[in-house]
């Protein structure tokens, strides 16, 4: 899972990410609210962590900002505001959470699971496309009636891909996918398992786009 943190107490932000780090998440973390906009721009997250009192403006004001862009990923708010007339403003606002500092590590991550469980759910546990059959709940996948199997880091690519269908999806963004299962990505790791791909899913699939990125061809 990738988490975006979004938080300007040291003292906090770094046990936090430790914390979901040990359980083999990847979590950025940033201290303004600038630094956060330009990853969240560029950088597909499966959950935002967000602080209301930064350096450079109010958090709620960005929760309004981010879900007034469409933007459908879970955000947690965690906040030392602790008023019920704050935690319905947040709540009114998109967040899908809202917890009170100081907190428990373990709590926390309970959470996220909680509010990323219930995004998942809200997305269609089967795909269908061309011959395939996609099921995102088991990472199965059936070509023309026959089981393929997909590698972790092939599977994540092609999550993004049906996830995000039929945009163009920066290299970047997909190289994420492969950073989330332990590898370092080099150069050419990208378009070797773009490759593979489409030797397993059929070779027109996956559209390249010079310059800009990929996505699937329904």
């Amino acid at each position: 899972m990738r988490i975006l943190l979004i938080e300007d107490e040291a003292a906090l932000a770094r046990p936090l990410k430790e914390h979901l780090e040990a359980d083999q998440n990847i979590v950025e973390w940033f201290g303004t609210l600038d630094e956060a906009d330009a990853a969240i721009r560029t950088t597909d997250y499966d959950v935002v962590l967000l602080d209301l009192q930064l350096p450079d403006g109010d958090g709620l004001g960005f929760l309004s900002t981010l879900r007034g862009r469409a933007l459908r990923t879970p955000i947690i708010i965690l906040t030392a505001r602790d008023k019920v007339s704050d935690r319905i403003d947040g709540l009114n606002r998109g967040a899908d959470d809202y917890v009170i500092k100081p907190f428990d590590l373990d709590e926390v991550k309970a959470r996220i699971h909680t509010v990323c469980r219930r995004s998942a759910d809200q997305i269609a546990q089967t795909v269908q496309l061309r011959d395939l059959v996609v099921n995102m709940t088991d990472h199965s996948v059936i070509r023309a009636g026959q089981p393929v199997r997909l590698t972790a880091k092939e599977w994540g690519v092609l999550e993004v891909l049906l996830r995000r269908k039929p945009q163009i999806v920066a290299r970047e963004n997909l190289e994420t996918a492969i950073y989330a299962y332990g590898e370092e990505v080099e150069s050419n790791a990208l378009e070797a398992h773009i490759s593979r791909l489409r030797t397993k899913l059929g070779k027109d699939l996956i559209t390249t786009h010079r310059g800009m990125g990929y996505a699937l061809n329904p």
